[in-house]
């Protein structure tokens, strides 16, 4: 059976919207799966995109798996949730590598309410920083402007 799709050069899979051409092609072992998941998370329900999603969170290719990070990131921004199966996936991978970003996007754009204990304490982590990174940047600016005014004193 032909595709209508661009397998090899991976054009046009972001437009993927048929999850069953997804699995036929993982089955095929064809490549740009990444990025034509991006495609399903963009095109697809969250229920249909999810699974392929995390399968393709386990592929060999590093940059292919890259873009299945990126497409849980997409869902969590498009639905303003995750399934528990993405949550898993993104919890499993941890923060400080490929799933940085993903999970900073469920941080954002997924209520508190709906996050599960894990991704819950990450929050209230990175809540914390944050304000208290933004704290020590201010300081350090303004005592920056004191000692460069007081410096233009003394001229």
């Amino acid at each position: 059976m032909a595709s209508g799709w661009d397998w090899e050069n991976g054009e046009g899979l972001l437009r993927l919207d048929d999850p069953e051409e997804w699995d036929a092609a993982f089955e095929r072992g064809e490549h740009h799966l990444g990025t034509a998941v991006i495609g399903l998370a963009f095109q697809c329900s969250l229920e249909e995109a999810s699974p392929r999603i995390v399968r393709a969170m386990r592929l060999a290719d590093r940059d292919q798996r890259g873009y299945a990070f990126t497409a849980a990131g997409h869902a969590a921004r498009l639905n303003g949730d995750l399934t528990p199966e993405l949550f898993t996936a993104l919890r499993d991978e941890g923060p400080g590598g490929v799933a940085e970003h993903p999970i900073r996007d469920a941080l954002t754009y997924v209520p508190f309410r709906k996050l599960p204990p894990w991704f819950k304490r990450r929050w209230v982590l990175v809540t914390v920083r944050d304000k208290l990174e933004g704290w020590w940047l201010r300081s350090t600016e303004a005592i920056g402007d004191v000692w460069r005014s007081l410096r233009g004193r003394r001229s």
